[in-house]
């Protein structure tokens, strides 16, 4: 497979809003990521565009067997074969295939080779030359990459209609696992969250993620990592194993959308710079283990030692912050999310959905505790969903109906896990709390969360024209904060431009540098955790927060030494930057533990 035309990708987010986006975006090269969580959001979408490509539709009911892994591997297959079809449709010789080549060409990055070739084919005299050009195009046209997500964490076991645990192998992830491997997709399966031993160890039952007699891989693994050390742990442990991780997908832990994982106080900065100093050996030593696992079992290993990319995530907002990044720190690409939520071309986000996104202040971006999993959750205060969770309580029933139970991991009150977002859950502490058995605060942090499961796959139902099942229509948004300085819908071909540096979209005027916002974030989440422990801290959380304290200011001391090579429009951006440093560092400095016991 030729490499991908383009040096961004499109992330996952949420389950829906992206579940469709290769077949909007990959004929344009264009690589994204489809959540593969919810086996019902795309079992429905296979329903919706069997019916708009008008090909027959044959349901794969609950009751079949492995029929979860089935959904997944059948809503694969059918996403193959469409993008397929579409690039079948590029052809040179046909009116609307030129047309669709011509927007493939507006689309890439200035300056790449494929823009030249177009140019000369459509300045060739002699008919014979035009072929010549013309299979050289053809060529070189490649698709972006369809590649699926599995969030490791959401892994619950399930049973059979007896109520007896099923096999291991018939868990959430793994059934999603099974369902990529067995389709016909050649993209790449990303790990998010950390690791699952069983999962990553269940890699090894498929042929696909091990290389060919050519020493190609079909299937490859991507890692989405916080850290150096988080790399390298999981690296190691899938090298061991013979599965080679064909890129480590850095993002920061909370200048992100989704789940939030935040670092001991690493800011993506230092984070980035290690990588650069140790990517050459990181890649030695996985190939050399990865290579001695391919020996001992008997298996053909790679010629040479083949690519490990390494790319970023998280906040990037402007062509000059996109270039930086890349050059800096030499990576092969760059991730670009929240603000394709306002690109209809790109992602699937409903009418009102996307009206509530623009008019949404500052303030309405902020980092919950909504998600059932109890990880920190970007999210909008004035969503749907928000306003159907804050009903449900004025009118005495709070929680959500639970029926996709892909987040029931609790058992504090029931034999069977339950979710703490579900009505079930939320009756019983309400109950306990009209007991005096926990406090109105204990209260209140359950009812904060919501149903991710209904919130997160609606949108892309009712962008599709259609109503999801119960009528259940409320959507979580969950953006990164960097979507709040982005005003206005955009057009696939602006919002790339915009990477590229070839137009510039308007942002908000106040809109910190990508490092400085990262940074900022950092230091409000501190606050925050300095004032949980206040008067009454243990050894352990001063521990906790000396060590989050002091990598943070090294982290706004390498800025401060870096900022020189940062690339900015103007000196006044440039004076701002330090004064942010400056005043962060302040910050971080007077934030004392007034009083501690040991």
């Amino acid at each position: 497979m030729l490499p991908s035309p383009h040096s961004f990708h499109i992330p996952v987010m949420g389950l829906g809003y992206t579940v469709d986006t290769p077949i909007k975006v990959a004929r344009y090269g264009i690589s994204s990521v489809v959540s593969i969580m919810d086996d019902q959001l795309l079992e429905r979408m296979r329903e919706i565009y069997c019916k708009k490509n008008q090909f027959d539709f044959d349901p794969i009911s609950e009751k079949e067997t492995d029929y979860r892994a089935k959904r997944i591997q059948a809503y694969l297959d059918l996403m193959h074969k469409l993008i397929e079809g579409q690039m079948e449709e590029l052809d040179l010789h046909s009116q609307d295939g030129l047309s669709q080549l011509e927007t493939y060409m507006d689309l890439l990055p200035k300056n790449h080779p494929l823009k030249g070739l177009f140019t000369a084919f459509s300045r060739a005299n002699s008919a014979q030359e035009k072929e010549k050009i013309g299979a050289q195009i053809q060529s070189l046209i490649q698709p972006g990459s369809v590649d699926v997500n599995i969030m490791t964490k959401v892994d619950k076991l399930n049973s059979d209609e007896n109520g007896e645990l099923l096999p291991r192998e018939f868990s959430d992830a793994l059934s999603a696992l099974r369902g990529f491997a067995q389709s016909k997709l050649e993209g790449a399966v990303i790990f998010s969250a950390g690791m699952n031993p069983a999962l990553f160890a269940y890699l090894e039952e498929f042929s696909g993620f091990f290389p060919d007699e050519k020493g190609d891989l079909k299937k490859q693994v991507v890692l989405k990592v916080s850290d150096y050390r988080s790399a390298l742990i999981q690296g190691k442990f899938l090298a061991k194993k013979g599965i080679w991780v064909s890129e480590f997908r850095i993002e920061s832990g909370l200048n992100c959308g989704g789940h939030a994982f935040a670092t001991d106080g690493f800011l993506i900065g230092p984070i980035l710079e290690e990588f650069k100093a140790n990517r050459r050996e990181l890649a030695q030593s996985l190939f050399e283990i990865c290579k001695e696992a391919h020996l001992q079992k008997g298996i053909e290993s790679f010629p040479t030692p083949p690519t490990l990319k390494i790319t970023y995530q998280g906040g990037i907002g402007t062509a000059e912050e996109n270039s930086f990044l890349q050059k800096h720190y030499q990576l092969d690409g760059t991730g670009w999310g929240s603000p394709f939520l306002l690109v209809p071309e790109a992602t699937s986000v409903d009418d009102d959905t996307l009206q509530r996104i623009i008019q949404s202040k500052r303030e309405d971006f902020y980092l919950s505790h909504a998600s059932p999993l109890g990880v920190p959750f970007n999210n909008l205060r004035n969503s749907s969903a928000e306003e159907q969770r804050k009903n449900r309580i004025a009118r005495n029933r709070p929680g959500s109906p639970c029926y996709k139970k892909f987040l029931s991991f609790n058992t504090d009150h029931t034999d069977q896990p339950i979710c703490t977002a579900s009505r079930q859950y939320q009756n019983i502490q309400s109950v306990r709390f009209g007991k005096g058995e926990i406090s109105e605060k204990e209260l209140q942090e359950t009812l904060v969360k919501d149903c991710l499961c209904e919130g997160l796959s609606a949108p892309a139902i009712l962008a599709s024209g259609e109503i999801p099942k119960r009528k259940l229509s409320a959507v979580t948004i969950c953006p990164g904060p960097n979507l709040a300085y982005f005003k206005g819908i955009y057009s696939l071909k602006e919002m790339v431009g915009h990477i590229y540096g070839k137009v510039k979209l308007t942002l908000e005027p106040d809109r910190p540098h990508v490092l400085i916002k990262e940074a900022q974030l950092y230091v409000s989440y501190l606050k925050n955790e300095f004032e949980k422990v206040s008067e009454a801290a243990t050894k352990r959380q001063i521990a906790y927060l000396e060590k989050f304290k002091s990598n943070l200011t090294q982290g706004i001391e390498y800025y401060q030494g870096l900022i020189r090579d940062v690339q900015l429009d103007t000196e006044e951006k440039l004076v701002t930057m330090k004064n942010e440093l400056v005043e962060l560092f302040e910050e971080i400095q007077q934030m004392e533990l007034k009083e501690t016991i040991a």
